[in-house]
């Protein structure tokens, strides 16, 4: 394998974290190398008049003739364009009929707070910056006073903390000059939103472990001048963050349209917001929401058209066509994304008691994921571009892979850190002896290096 990879010789390092990081990337990427895309066509009605007119989509139901027929792809695709259109020449002439409008309005609360996993995250896709360069700045941050301890997996305030957070909003209003913070710190005055988080969504003690989430202190501002851009633009990020849980929901106004042509169906709905909320405070974060609204003229012409639409009327077709889809692989991990696939790991194991052991925890902690991350770069198992933070694996990374695989595929699965976990806590609960735990473990890790070790 040394030679394979231009070297003199090779050690392997695995470790339960790891090494499970690891499978988790190579995994990935054989994913991506060996997807082939297939096509599939659906089927898009163009329903009302000239002036007035939208898209609707086709999707098969137990009504429809094409209902478990071997030309669907899905539920709403063909495999081949040429069934697509056969399909289109059947509704040539027929009556295109409403048979629901449903009207519903939404409301959007504003994301939890900031834990370390998901500003890594964040960091990474708005600055473009390695996990452990995020929890390097949020611990000068710590350092200074602005903002607090940085090394936790809550998302959520204490009862405690939350009974005082005015003292927090106080301090950024009176420390923090900056305009458009004060901007918002000002509309929450004067439109008297309530402070009071308690029988909030974002105050739970039983998530919360060690340390509640990242927020600022609300002091530490003599210390803000002198430091670095990037440092002032993380703390507002956390500040934002902050500030959104005080402002009233994003609301929304839906409409969702069913059209019955000779038993077959086609959809359409719209979406546009009618009230900002704390969208307004996160509006410049790169998130879904931000998509809504840069749609939102669009989004609202739609809403206009399909309001006026009334159930059992009947309504023109303008024409039928096929739109040629594609599935797709899945996205290669970023060094952000990662985090949060770590701290979420136990969603891929299939044995629900297993999964609960590491449930709300994952895999490493808050303290050590960015550090595993850095290791594995280190010595050669993956790459991380500078500009996008996407993680592949190296040639060495993928070898290593296939050498753990082969002598000791537990390593590759989160299944092993939950069944210790699992031992852990019946040590804890005192349902075993600390002695028996110790001895499975040892019988194990014997195991394992036996098969590795030749015997000469």
């Amino acid at each position: 394998m040394a030679k394979d990879i231009g070297e003199e010789k090779i050690s392997i390092s695995v470790g339960r974290v790891m090494t499970c990081v690891l499978g988790m990337i190579v995994q990935r990427e054989r994913e991506i190398r060996n997807f082939v895309k297939i096509p599939y066509y659906r089927i898009i009605g163009k329903f009302g008049d000239n002036d007035s007119s939208f898209d609707a989509e086709w999707k098969v139901t137990e009504k429809s003739k094409m209902w478990e027929s071997p030309k669907l792809y899905n539920e709403n695709g063909f495999k081949k364009e040429n069934e697509g259109k056969d399909f289109i020449l059947s509704l040539k002439d027929k009556k295109a009929i409403i048979t629901e409008v449903k009207k519903t309005k939404t409301k959007e609360n504003a994301p939890l707070l900031f834990n370390l996993a998901e500003i890594q995250n964040e960091s990474t896709k708005r600055f473009k910056i390695k996990p452990d360069q995020t929890l390097e700045i949020i611990q000068n941050l710590y350092e200074k006073k602005l903002v607090t301890y940085p090394r936790t997996d809550a998302r959520v305030l204490s009862t405690a903390v939350a009974k005082v957070i005015s003292k927090n909003l106080n301090g950024i209003a009176k420390g923090f000059k900056d305009e458009e913070i004060q901007t918002y710190i000002n509309k929450m005055i004067n439109e008297k939103y309530s402070t009071d988080l308690i029988k909030t969504k974002y105050v739970n003690d039983s998530k919360i472990t060690d340390h509640y989430a990242i927020i600022p202190t609300g002091q530490g501002f003599e210390n803000y001048n002198s430091l670095p851009d990037l440092q002032k633009q993380m703390y507002k990020l956390i500040v934002k963050r902050f500030l959104s849980i005080f402002y009233p929901p994003a609301e929304y106004s839906k409409i969702a349209v069913t059209i019955e042509v000779e038993n077959e169906q086609f959809s359409a709905n719209g979406k546009v917001c009618e009230n900002l909320g704390y969208l307004e405070v996160a509006k410049n974060e790169p998130k879904k929401e931000s998509k809504n609204l840069e749609e939102q003229p669009e989004e609202q012409n739609n809403l206009e058209i399909l309001k006026k639409l009334k159930k059992g009327e009947e309504i023109e077709v303008i024409n039928y066509e096929t739109k040629t889809s594609e599935t797709s692989p899945p996205s290669r991990y970023n060094s952000g994304s990662m985090i949060l696939a770590m701290e979420n790991a136990g969603k891929l194991i299939e044995e629900e008691e297993l999964r609960e052991q590491i449930k709300g925890a994952g895999i490493g902690t808050s303290a050590t994921r960015a550090e595993i991350m850095k290791k594995l770069e280190r010595i050669g198992y993956i790459a991380i571009n500078s500009k996008t933070q996407i993680i592949t694996p190296t040639d060495k990374g993928e070898k290593i892979y296939d050498v753990v695989f082969m002598s000791m595929p537990d390593m590759l699965n989160p299944k092993l850190t939950a069944s210790w976990e699992k031992g852990l806590e019946m040590v804890s609960s005192k349902q075993i002896k600390p002695d028996e735990f110790m001895t499975k473990l040892e019988a194990y890790i014997n195991s394992k290096i036996n098969k590795l070790v030749i015997k000469r």
